[in-house]
């Protein structure tokens, strides 16, 4: 029997730059990168801890029995912010890394992003598109002296050289977490805005499709 990874390495090798990356937080975790579930349960950690409650065990169990709802991320960063500019700024500190976090070795890119970052040095890939917010990829990439093409908003697509003329692109569908139009929010994840819907149906039509660390369960867009 040939393991699937290997057949899927057997391709990539034989077939320079014919497949696309897609990569969720999954790859950004051993990172120290909390995914949206953690960061759900330290926002109900903290606005519990605000309003008196004791420590729990269980954080999730404690919203459900206080507000009779299971805990939501989308809904948790609609109550605690007014609008994009606050959202970014609650996500920017589980993201960001301190010179504490660098010194120990986190939210620094892992042994994943580099061999990803490799890929592209070697010429097996070119287009890459995430749904992470961080920037762990684009180090690991300049690392190697490589200046990604990164495109998380309309106006950075409309902008951008065709995926033929670029040395690597990456498609941020959810945004970056610098700028304020991040994507996270129950509306704001329904559907994609026109052009990045096109861009996206080329991806798919011209690549085929390597996905890591993405479980497709949070995203219906």
């Amino acid at each position: 029997m040939i393991q699937p990874d290997v057949a899927v390495a057997f391709a990539v090798h034989e077939n320079p730059k014919a497949f696309a990356l897609l990569l969720g937080s999954g790859v950004s975790r051993s990172a120290m990168i909390p995914t949206g579930w953690e960061i759900t349960l330290d926002l109900v950690r903290r606005v519990g801890r605000l309003q008196g409650a004791e420590e729990q065990a269980d954080w999730a169990a404690w919203h459900q029995s206080t507000t009779g709802q299971p805990p939501s991320y989308s809904e948790l960063l609609d109550r605690l912010s007014h609008g994009p500019d606050e959202r970014r700024a609650i996500l920017h500190s589980y993201i960001e890394a301190s010179s504490e976090d660098r010194a120990e070795g986190r939210r620094t890119p892992t042994p994943a992003h580099r061999a990803i970052a490799r890929l592209v040095a070697d010429g097996f890939v070119r287009v890459i598109i995430t749904t992470n917010f961080d920037r762990l990829l684009e180090e690991a990439l300049r690392e190697l002296g490589i200046q990604p093409t990164v495109l998380g908003s309309d106006d950075a697509i409309a902008g951008a050289a065709p995926l033929i003329h670029s040395g690597c692109c990456i498609l941020k569908v959810h945004g970056d977490y610098l700028d304020t139009r991040i994507r996270n929010t129950e509306a704001e994840l329904t559907a994609y805005s026109p052009v990045q819907d096109a861009l996206l149906d080329r991806i798919l039509d011209e690549h085929g499709l390597i996905v890591c660390g993405w479980s497709g369960e949070w995203d219906p867009a």
